[in-house]
């Protein structure tokens, strides 16, 4: 989440007039992520007052790039389908007309629900194993949703992000990411798996889009990477967020292990999942490599974003690379 347009209080207000919440009390951008401008608003909630009279809290979201207004349909529309399900997830709020999200000039904005919980930053393993319970789940909830959107993200917008980033570019982050980048991108597109199990996949499950009270998720936010991909390599994101220090220089084996027991606790992997998960892992660090590294050269300077490491991902790759540690997904 991030702040890249602002909308002065008059306007807010209006915009939440359109919606049956109560009046606009106050809002307030949030810095965290990079990819869409978010607020949390406080209103009257409904009637005047939200339950017991307390008012409501919700969370308003402006589309910015990376974002086709074209995909909004499926991304609020599964998370409708998840609460349907009663996953832990936000539902989206419609405004008068049903609407689930409306437009402000050339860009698309949604309000939804807020939900109770904090992000942890220093995960326990029991709070490991109820994520990846909580991200089964959420594929085997998924699985009737009749909404489909191929992966954005994939190989070729790897290879993308790293032409926009350049030799230079990727040079001026760390003298030898280019060529662990070009490497990677040739060795990955030759044997990256496309016969394994898929559905509707989050593709973003980072710890600050979790939210947990204590050892329960209480919610799993941010669904706007969401897509129709290999199962397994949603685990493999997950893995590479959940399981490494902030910087990826330390990696947790108990949080490895009990991610995923949580996981098949609910969906038991196949044998080829299991066996793809060091490729899958890659994978994914690479992906997060590419987007922070593009970030990280082309993020306006007057943004209120929080730029995020690139290097901390191409440890990640460095470790998932090594077949020395293969085992820790035997």
């Amino acid at each position: 989440m991030a702040v890249y347009t602002r909308l002065g209080a008059e306007e807010l207000g209006r915009l939440i007039a359109e919606f049956d919440v109560g009046a606009l009390v106050s809002a307030k951008g949030i810095a965290e992520g990079v990819s869409n401008s978010n607020w949390l608003l406080d209103t009257t909630g409904k009637d005047g007052g939200g339950k017991d009279g307390a008012g409501a809290r919700y969370i308003l979201t402006m589309y910015e790039h990376r974002m086709d207004v074209a995909d909004l349909p499926f991304f609020l529309g599964l998370l409708d389908h998840l609460a349907e399900k009663h996953c832990p997830v936000p539902a989206t709020i419609h405004d008068r007309e049903g609407k689930a999200f409306r437009m402000i000039g050339d860009k698309a904005v949604a309000l939804i629900e807020f939900l109770p919980g904090v992000s942890v930053s220093e995960p326990s393993p029991a709070q490991a194993q109820a994520v990846g319970a909580a991200l089964a789940q959420m594929h085997l909830a998924a699985a009737d949703f009749a909404g489909n959107r191929p992966n954005g993200m994939g190989p070729a917008e790897w290879q993308r992000l790293a032409d926009g980033c350049g030799s230079t570019g990727l040079a001026s982050i760390g003298p030898d990411l280019g060529t662990l980048v070009s490497r990677e991108l040739e060795n990955l597109s030759t044997v990256w798996p496309n016969d394994l199990p898929r559905g509707i996949i989050h593709a973003d499950l980072f710890p600050d889009n979790v939210l947990m009270l204590g050892n329960e998720v209480t919610g799993l936010i941010d669904f706007y990477f969401a897509c129709t991909d290999t199962l397994a390599y949603d685990l493999a994101v997950t893995h590479a967020a959940w399981c490494f220090d902030a910087d990826g220089r330390g990696f947790d084996a108990a949080l490895s292990a009990a991610l995923i027991a949580g996981y098949e606790s609910v969906r038991p992997l196949q044998g080829e999942e299991r066996a793809a998960l060091p490729l899958l892992a890659r994978g994914a660090s690479l992906r997060f490599l590419m987007t922070r590294a593009y970030d990280w050269l082309h993020t306006p300077a007057d943004a209120l974003v929080t730029r995020k490491d690139p290097m901390a991902f191409a440890r990640r790759l460095q470790f998932y690379a090594d077949p020395a540690n293969a085992p820790i997904f035997a």
